[in-house]
């Protein structure tokens, strides 16, 4: 854990996808995704990602869905994680690989050296093994391997990327009944130390070569206070089938497992509040209606890389926006420490911006229901544009590069 940093908070979180037990064949599935009902919602998709409604209570975000996931603890780091991934302490970060990006543009909270901050755990490691911990305290979802299953593990290499083999989709395991997960589970929210203990004595490992890198979001300077900055490591999972879920009765209460289209249509009805981030990056999934096929996106792509993502908050008189990087508007230099920087505020109407603007890369909105995603530049790092909407209906397109207006 980065204790350096005065104005982030370090964390992580997964999107978690589980495949539905009937499902129709791939064609039947694109083709739903042209239609417009609440049932094309449901059935235009095999699978449904996991939201968690945050408490009203909630000083951050409150009553909006979410991701499960949340902050780093120090025993993330622990060293006694080493005797737990005993069988992979030799691999390249655990046998989950190395990025190819390089190290000047990685995202500090990837690219920083965790041993030079007194951690032998690298830090691909530790934020996966954070975010299955939050899974598990949140919803119940133990995302875990027994380790009589360890030699079964699939690991990251070169020949394994360029593979044409299709990765298995992760199940969970039913070794463990509810009522010992139950009595776990309490003892990791009273104590976070408490997962490396569970693991040791369930002979478990956190199945963190299930969780594949997606991206890394800022919370916006001047949005949701001084205290409330995160720096968030995303990653995504893919489930065979939907596991028993619970909340956690205290910061969440109440969870959802819902198709992408499904979540955006209920957003836009104004049923459910997602923020941003949810919202572009549900909008991303809408590519793949099938999960095997996200699945093997996400595998392959997992060691490209990712940009570090901080909004830059423009409010005009008709909207307001946040920028990313690679709009024409996003500042050349960015005081990412969080020391400086904040709202900027501008005279020029959105249709004005609009005309201004040769590239874009933008989420607008006029309130917190009605954002839109406006992006016509290509993603790094071999990841993809949002669809949202009605540009759903163009997923079978997923690999052309067209000017995107999400609406």
């Amino acid at each position: 854990m980065n204790t350096a940093l005065k104005h982030w908070r370090e964390a992580a979180t997964v999107i978690l996808a589980a495949g539905l037990r009937h499902t129709p064949c791939v064609d039947s599935l694109k083709a739903g995704l042209g239609k417009v009902t609440d049932v094309a919602h449901k059935s235009a998709f095999d699978y449904q990602v996991l939201l968690l409604k945050r408490s009203g209570r909630s000083g951050f975000m409150p009553n909006a869905y979410v991701f499960p996931g949340g902050l780093v603890d120090s025993s993330d780091f622990s060293s006694e994680w080493q005797e737990i991934f005993k069988a992979f302490t030799k691999a390249p970060n655990y046998g989950i690989g190395v990025v190819k990006q390089p190290p000047a543009t990685r995202p500090p909270i990837f690219a920083t050296d965790r041993s030079q901050l007194g951690s032998p755990i690298p830090g691909d490691v530790a934020f996966r093994i954070c975010a299955v911990r939050e899974t598990f305290e949140e919803s119940g979802v133990l995302l875990a391997l027994p380790k009589h299953e360890e030699s079964g593990i699939r690991v990251h290499t070169d020949d394994a990327y360029n593979s044409d083999t299709q990765p298995t989709l992760t199940r969970s395991s039913g070794l463990w009944n509810k009522d010992v997960l139950s009595k776990w589970r309490s003892l990791v929210i009273g104590n976070p130390a408490n997962f490396i203990k569970m693991c040791r004595e369930l002979q478990c490992l956190p199945n963190i070569w299930a969780l594949h890198e997606w991206g890394n979001w800022l919370t916006p300077i001047g949005v949701y206070g001084k205290q409330r900055r995160y720096d968030t490591a995303f990653y995504i999972c893919c489930l065979h089938e939907i596991p028993y879920t619970l909340h956690d009765e205290k910061e969440i209460v109440h969870f959802k497992w819902s198709t992408p289209s499904e979540v955006l249509h209920s957003y836009k009805s104004r049923e459910i509040w997602i923020a941003p981030p949810q919202y572009y990056d549900l909008g991303r999934m809408c590519h793949f209606p099938a999960l095997r096929d996200l699945h093997r996106f996400a595998w392959q792509r997992s060691l490209e890389g990712c940009e570090q993502w901080l909004p830059i908050y423009l409010v005009s008189p008709d909207c307001y926006a946040s920028l990313l990087p690679g709009d024409d508007l996003y500042p050349e230099k960015v005081d990412t420490s969080g020391k400086s920087g904040g709202v900027v505020k501008i005279e020029k109407s959105l249709e004005e911006l609009q005309q201004d603007s040769a590239n874009m890369h933008r989420i607008v909105g006029q309130d917190p229901y009605s954002i839109s995603i406006h992006m016509n530049i290509r993603p790094k790092y071999n990841h993809l544009p949002p669809l949202c909407g009605e540009d759903v209906g163009g997923a079978s397109k997923n690999n052309e590069m067209a000017k995107q207006n999400c609406y």
